[in-house]
């Protein structure tokens, strides 16, 4: 692996970029990290479009061999600079060197199962329906039909993952797999790590023999490139990891371009919890202990940590909140990925704190105040009444949650009602709760894309039938996921074919069936 140059990778080129470097940030010491990473310029945006749609001329007729094949050289190639990738990550997000290693692990077999979706190939979704000529009153044409992939993606880096959600990330991988290439705007939080993974794909896409284009990686400290590519003429959508504002923002653009384009974009999931009466009688000090886990985990810096707790008022919930303020009490400060997601944090925290209608159940140690992004563990309680109308379900990216305690079967069905959209609703019962409360699952499956049942959210498998999103405003289009193959299908649109000659078909719509692919034949799934 190179060492780090601060340049855009585009295509195969290095970018010049502009006048004023932007500088990570060690989140533990408030050190500047070198080297400085220039921003891209607004020639450089345009020729990594002008590059990404001209290769995907070639590369949406790549085969699914081939494209799989590219996927699995890009983990291998961030398997073996695994190392110099996680020193990197450490010094730029804090985090410990097993969550680095596990994210590592992840993201290069995200990698592979796309890779095998491209090489199985029935995710193309192929429909026949044969003629007949002699139907009446008119004969009934032929007609076949199957995914086609858009074509240029603008993938933005997500800030709390700096690989399994950034440039080999989900959203480059199925983008990737499905045909269309990638131009990726690099988070600022962790641009070191960006361009050694960046340098990864580009060496893959050399090595596969694939047309320069197919990948670019563009720095920027603010807004500006991100939002001149997704305007860009030639780009045809976008993947978004990030806060609701910015995701809003992007949203608006995207929607708003002369030729509107697809705009995936994952904004702030609170992630509610239902503890169920017969669950918090059986097995209340587990759930905290299960619960004070999820919601410090990676210091409370997930999209699916559970930021609203609610459970029926009495002892119970009271010997409940006794437990968990003493786990939350005895919780070590911890250090957030960025100066904004800090001062957006102590600001939140802050705000609970003067709002007389919550009480602060417990605090973590005071963080020190230096230089570094340190904070403090926070547990705060409510009443159903006071939470029915507010806004306490609004997400606070950090190590804090929010116990609400109600007083009737029907006062809970008004508080699922009164839920915006999620990622994910988790559900501790027993089977005589579900039997009492199967009104409850029927709302929430209209407010989540995953519903948990004695779980916690925060562990996101990357599998097939993974759902990872959710209706607005957890994702601008909740009938989509960014995690899981599911995903894949966010990059591409149905063509029908209608007369064609067998040998003009695409391979995966020829009578014989080369590829060997599921395909739907005259309303029959066959091989």
């Amino acid at each position: 692996m190179e060492t780090l140059s601060g340049r855009s990778l585009i295509g195969f080129r290095e970018g010049r970029g502009g006048d004023e470097p932007m500088y990570a940030t060690n989140p533990a010491t408030g050190q500047r990290l070198q080297p400085g990473f220039l921003p891209a310029t607004r020639e450089e945006v345009d020729l990594a479009a002008e590059l990404s749609a001209k290769a995907f001329d070639v590369y949406q007729r790549v085969s699914g061999h081939d494209r799989g094949a590219f996927l699995r050289a890009i983990a291998a190639k961030i398997e073996s600079a695994a190392g110099e990738i996680i020193e990197r990550a450490a010094q730029e997000t804090a985090l410990p060197q097993a969550r680095l290693q596990g994210e590592t692990a992840r993201t290069c077999a995200q990698m592979r199962l796309f890779a095998q979706v491209a090489e199985e190939g029935s995710w193309v979704q192929a429909r026949i329906d044969r003629p007949d000529p002699n139907r009446k009153p008119a004969p009934k044409p032929d007609l076949r039909s199957m995914l086609r992939p858009l074509g240029p993606v603008v993938v933005f880096g997500a800030s709390n993952f700096p690989l399994a959600f950034s440039v080999a990330g989900g959203d480059t991988a199925s983008a990737f797999a499905g045909g269309n290439t990638v131009i990726f705007k690099a988070h600022p939080a962790h641009p070191g790590t960006s361009e050694l993974v960046g340098q990864a794909i580009q060496q893959s896409v050399r090595e596969c023999g694939l047309p320069e284009g197919v990948f670019s990686l563009l720095f920027d400290a603010g807004p500006q490139v991100g939002t001149e590519l997704l305007k860009h003429p030639l780009v045809k959508a976008g993947a978004f990891t990030g806060s609701r504002t910015v995701g809003r923002i992007l949203m608006d653009v995207a929607a708003s371009r002369p030729e509107p384009i697809p705009f995936y974009a994952e904004m702030s999931s609170t992630n509610p919890v239902f503890i169920l009466p017969g669950a918090l009688h059986e097995r209340g000090d587990n759930i905290a202990a299960g619960l004070h886990t999820s919601f410090t985990l990676g210091a409370g810096q997930f999209c699916t940590k559970p930021g609203m707790v609610f459970l029926p008022q009495g002892s119970e919930a009271a010997a409940f909140a006794k437990k968990l303020q003493q786990l939350v009490a005895g919780s070590a400060p911890v250090h957030l990925l960025t100066k904004t997601i800090h001062a957006l944090y102590d600001s939140a925290i802050a705000a609970r704190k003067a709002d007389p209608s919550i009480k602060r159940v417990a605090e973590g140690p005071p963080a020190a105040k230096d230089v570094s992004f340190a904070v403090s563990c926070a547990l705060f309680e409510t009443d159903a009444a006071s939470f029915l109308g507010s806004e306490l379900d609004s997400e606070i990216f950090g190590p804090t949650t929010l116990l609400v305690q109600h007083s009737s079967h029907d006062q809970v069905l008004s508080i699922a009602r009164s839920l915006e959209g999620h990622l994910t609703a988790t559900i501790q019962g027993t089977e005589q709760d579900l039997r009492e409360f199967a009104d409850l699952i029927a709302i929430l499956e209209n407010k989540v894309g995953r519903l948990v049942f004695n779980g916690f959210p925060t562990g996101v498998e990357v599998t097939h039938a993974m759902v990872h999103g959710g209706p607005y405003p957890s994702t601008s289009d909740g009938r989509s996921t960014s995690v899981g193959s599911q995903a894949i299908f966010r990059f591409a649109r149905p063509v029908c074919y209608q007369g064609f000659p067998d040998n003009a078909l695409p391979a995966e719509l020829k009578d014989s069936n080369p590829l060997g692919i599921w395909r739907m034949l005259d309303g029959e799934m066959s091989r």
